[in-house]
């Protein structure tokens, strides 16, 4: 009674218990991230019932409570109202105790009814998965049990249970949100955890996902990997996945002397990538002036102000507000800089404005840029120009 029908040594049971959970994993990021949450891929029946029926053993999570909840992370992230953000939470609570978030979110109706929209609505979700969440991962400790014997199959099921929360609800959102690097400069504070997204499934590709969510593809320069791509390629490849939507490829063309529909396009188009070389641009700036605000700012000041430059100042409390721009005022080139940068900003975000006022706005921002005798607002004017779609 205390063996199974496979008798494995130790390390063939760790193989085993990351073979299954990765499983789940695949199930998380390709059915319920990117296929229900966001329709980047639409699956054939064959992988969506597959994923559905495995996240239901595994997991016992409701499609439409977990699609609801991530649209309404997107659609209020970072703010009171966003069910898990350690900007706001802190992140031990988010990182530890993200499973419990969760739930308390998935109990909100109003959440369920405006973001859980178009998710599965058959016989099997009404009086199966939904109603019964916990009998699917009973059934799969019966499996374990039966599979692996007593201790291993508890232990086994014990990781499968604990995966989810700890990787997904924990680490991506947690983690995921405050330590890691930033291809792009969108207004959340996401980032890539890591180059790899291999053990998530890519989903360590936090910050791509956040620049583009409707993209079935979560890797974006050269060197980073997302498995979970993979995954859907090949399934493309069977005819039970189709890609509907991509992040948009970054192209540049030579300098253009004016200002024209394409430049204008391509550079909205890639306004995050533009902010986040424009911010390069920024903290090379701050490198120049750090030697000349020693003499009149305190180490405490100068050391934040690299800090406050990613910020509005409007978004600071009040006593840091006050202290950024007193610090602003002692360099006239950083002070320029964030100025130019809240211009460029307010160029996309002009929704009433035509294609004529926009491209004479860009143009207008490139001319003073090249004549503001800053080196870098030079340089990062010519690449602007050079957007293409």
């Amino acid at each position: 009674m205390f063996s199974g029908y496979v008798d494995l040594t130790w390390w063939g049971y760790v193989l085993v218990t990351l073979a299954l959970t990765h499983v789940t994993i695949a199930g998380v990021t390709i059915f319920l991230h990117r296929h229900q949450a966001h329709r980047a891929l639409d699956l054939g029946p064959v992988p969506s019932h597959f994923f559905r029926f495995w996240l239901w053993l595994t997991t016992g999570m409701v499609t439409k409570e977990w699609a609801a909840i991530h649209r309404k992370h997107h659609a209020k992230c970072e703010t009171a109202d966003d069910p898990h953000s350690p900007q706001v939470l802190g992140l031990n609570r988010v990182l530890w105790g993200g499973v419990f978030l969760y739930v308390k979110e998935s109990h909100n109706p109003e959440t369920l009814v405006r973001y859980g929209h178009g998710t599965p609505d058959d016989w099997l979700e009404r009086h199966v998965y939904t109603p019964g969440q916990k009998l699917g991962i009973l059934i799969m400790l019966a499996i374990d049990l039966a599979l692996f014997g007593l201790v291993p199959g508890v232990l086994i099921w014990g990781v499968q249970m604990v995966w989810i929360p700890f990787w997904a609800a924990g680490v991506i959102n947690g983690v995921g949100h405050c330590w890691g690097y930033r291809n792009f400069a969108c207004a959340d504070a996401s980032t890539n955890i890591v180059p790899w997204g291999i053990l998530i499934g890519g989903e360590e590709l936090h910050n791509n996902h956040h620049a583009y969510a409707t993209s079935a593809r979560l890797s974006s320069k050269w060197y980073e990997f997302d498995i979970g791509w993979l995954y859907i390629r090949l399934l493309e490849s069977l005819g039970q996945a189709r890609v509907k939507k991509v992040a948009p490829r970054l192209r540049l063309a030579a300098a253009r002397q004016t200002i024209d529909l394409d430049n204008l396009q391509a550079v909205i188009t890639h306004r995050y990538d533009v902010m986040a070389k424009y911010m390069e641009s920024l903290r090379q700036i701050y490198r120049e002036e750090a030697g000349k605000l020693k003499a009149s700012l305190d180490a405490k000041s100068l050391k934040a102000l690299k800090r406050w430059l990613a910020r509005d100042a409007e978004e600071l409390p009040e006593q840091e507000r006050q202290r950024y721009v007193a610090a602003l005022e002692k360099s006239s080139r950083l002070s320029l800089g964030v100025e130019m940068r809240h211009e460029l900003v307010a160029l996309w975000q002009r929704s009433t404005a035509t294609h004529e006022e926009l491209i004479a706005g860009l143009q207008d921002w490139c001319r003073r840029a090249e004549a503001s005798g800053v080196r870098q607002l030079e340089e990062f004017s010519s690449r602007l120009r050079s957007y293409a779609l």
